[in-house]
């Protein structure tokens, strides 16, 4: 993994967070399953793992971009880039 860094939520300014949410909601592309949710409905949907920290923000130094990255995900990651072993 590239230099990276978490960036906790409450030190971007909601109306920034909300912003970066809706950009990487929109990267996803469009859903294909049975129901279709609003831009909203998504929004609020990565709110509450953001908030308890079951999904982190993750900004990329050399990229200079962000995305998001389930915990346990950017914890595995470092670890192999540490060269550490998990079993």
């Amino acid at each position: 993994m590239t230099e990276s860094m978490i960036v906790p939520p409450d030190k971007i300014p909601e109306e920034q967070l909300k912003a970066l949410l809706e950009s990487f909601v929109l990267r996803e592309g469009t859903d294909y399953g049975i129901r279709e949710f609003s831009l909203e409905e998504k929004y609020q949907q990565l709110r509450q793992p953001i908030a308890s920290g079951e999904l982190l923000i993750v900004f990329d130094m050399a990229a200079e971009t962000f995305t998001l990255m389930p915990r346990q995900e950017y914890a595995q990651r470092l670890a192999a880039d540490n060269g550490e072993t998990s079993y």
